[in-house]
């Protein structure tokens, strides 16, 4: 018997005061067409209501897949516990869900992706919470603010510190989920889901066992459905036991920008001179620092923002499988995307689920990460996850906290200055005119990384931009190495106020970063 419904009779049955839990990344994966079934049935009945909301990585995005958007109404939610929101730039609207938490509508929460889905797990298994280090002197410790984004938030705390064989850990108690939605590419009558068309699995197998596991409904929206029997039991990623609602969406697009790309789906192999190397310009110059500290063998992990051209770098140097990539939705090796279609990889040697690919990342298994960052303090900590004043252009923290936590290396990248007049020539990069405002600052808005667990754990850490590589030591940030061109007293002790000093030793990195030629990388 086919478990094929219409999405209006699927989120019928959605309860008020469900626990719902999503399956996406941004516009990867994401269910839409189900969450949008689900706004419509509330402005029509004004039901469900009061629901919780769990999210390990944003639903939708601000580029044409709305997602959480879809049900970011008054009455619908009551809570929101997300890995990330959706975000995008401050050209386009604020997005209704990002408008609910700063107008304190929602209680919402900011939750490590890696945590969310270790949520799941222990959701699932009925022990006691998560018990974790993850986090520790960051936005996520009570000591700070607890996850917690807005002040409806910060009055229901979820989580604690706690004192266990000697150490501090972090508790998350259990959150059960009443229902799942997420997003496959094909199902067949018995509700058994293959992903031949997305590119990543994500946590969907997980969100499902927590959702069946206590009693829950799970919804799986697919583009297309096939005769019970007729999928290969290998490609099966999630039972159809634990399916018992299949929506069918044959319009889904696999990223907001691609319908359907087979190689982002590992279908064919793309010729590496098909990819778009980086553009000539400072942030290329930045990424190409970058590069410099890795050798050939390694496995790196890679974020958002400029450190996402950093394998453009080793693809112009004609070494694009010199390193190994992970990235959190779950692709291994390959080339990482970039825009809309980050978090895909094409060329990609494996797709892991993001809970297991989660798993790597919080145990430091490899062995450097590239991360950008908004602003860098005197202490050494970064944010990427807060922004006051224009909150929507952050998504929130991600995996940034699961990744760095025990990571043995990890190389930040973004511009010493907001706004500055930088001038890029083959002699150097020169700063014409001073920017709004420094991201070198006593004291980020908000911790999302803390530069004293890093030094207590000996982690090596650097801070790249266009005006010098920083070094985090027990005295704060020093300057090691000076890009050609930069006045280093003006340009960076001045320009920071005084807050990153200048080691005598400060070397001027190599004008070949600055050629519009190849820099020479070698693994």
């Amino acid at each position: 018997m086919s478990k094929l419904v219409a999405p209006a009779e699927a989120v019928s049955r959605i309860p008020d005061g469900a626990v719902v839990t999503v399956s996406s990344s941004s516009a990867l994966g994401c269910p839409d067409f189900v969450l949008a079934a689900l706004g419509r049935r509330f402005d029509a009945e004004s039901h469900p209501r009061n629901l919780t909301m769990l999210h390990p990585i944003a639903a939708g995005d601000m580029y044409g897949v709305k997602g959480i958007d879809h049900i970011a109404k008054d009455g619908l939610i009551s809570r929101v516990l997300a890995g990330s929101y959706p975000s995008g730039p401050s050209s386009l609207p604020m997005p209704e869900i990002w408008r609910m938490v700063v107008e304190d509508r929602v209680e919402a929460y900011n939750v490590p992706s890696g945590i969310m889905f270790d949520m799941h797990r222990e959701a699932a298994a009925r022990r006691p919470g998560v018990l974790t280090r993850i986090g520790l002197d960051t936005f996520v410790d009570p000591i700070r603010e607890g996850c917690a984004m807005n002040e409806s938030a910060s009055a229901h705390p979820i989580v604690s510190r706690v004192e266990f064989a000697g150490q501090t850990w972090l508790h998350f108690p259990n959150i059960y989920p009443d229902a799942c939605i997420l997003r496959a590419t094909t199902a067949d009558e018995r509700g058994n889901l293959t992903y031949e068309h997305e590119g990543a699995y994500l946590g969907g197998l997980e969100q499902a066992i927590a959702t069946r596991n206590n009693g829950g409904l799970v919804i799986a929206q697919v583009s297309r459905m096939t005769a019970a029997g007729s999928l290969r039991p290998h490609d099966v990623r999630v039972p159809g036991h634990l399916v018992d609602l299949v929506v069918l969406d044959p319009e889904q697009k696999q990223t907001c920008e691609t319908p359907y790309d087979p190689a982002i789906s590992g279908q064919i192999m793309r010729p590496w001179s098909s990819f778009k190397l980086a553009e000539h310009g400072v942030e290329k110059v930045i990424a190409r620092r970058a590069a410099l500290e890795l050798k050939s063998g390694m496995t790196a992990n890679l974020g958002f923002g400029i450190s996402a051209q950093v394998p453009r770098i080793l693809l112009e140097e004609g070494h694009p499988e010199a390193v190994t990539w992970a990235i959190e939705q779950g692709a291994v090796g390959g080339m990482p995307l970039t825009d809309f279609a980050f978090g895909c990889a094409s060329n990609a040697d494996a797709f892991v689920p993001s809970p297991q690919q989660f798993i790597y990342f919080q145990g430091g298994g490899f062995d450097v990460s590239f991360l950008s960052f908004l602003e860098v303090d005197v202490e050494g900590n970064v944010n990427v996850s807060k922004l006051g004043k224009k909150p929507y252009l952050t998504a929130g923290c991600g995996g940034f906290v699961d990744i760095t936590a025990h990571a043995k290396k990890i190389v930040f990248s973004g511009w010493f200055e907001a706004g500055a007049a930088v001038e890029l020539t083959e002699d150097g990069i020169h700063v014409r005119s001073p920017g709004k405002f420094t991201k070198m600052v006593d004291k980020v808005e908000h911790v999302t990384f803390s530069g004293k667990r890093a030094r207590e754990q000996g982690q090596d850490v650097l801070y790249i931009t266009e005006r010098c590589v920083m070094r985090l030591t027990e005295t704060g940030l020093v300057a090691t190495e000076i890009m050609p061109g930069i006045d280093p007293e003006r340009d960076i002790v001045a320009a920071s106020q005084g807050r990153v000093i200048v080691a005598p030793e400060a070397r001027v990195i190599s004008k070949a970063l600055l050629s519009r030629d190849p820099m020479g990388w070698t693994p």
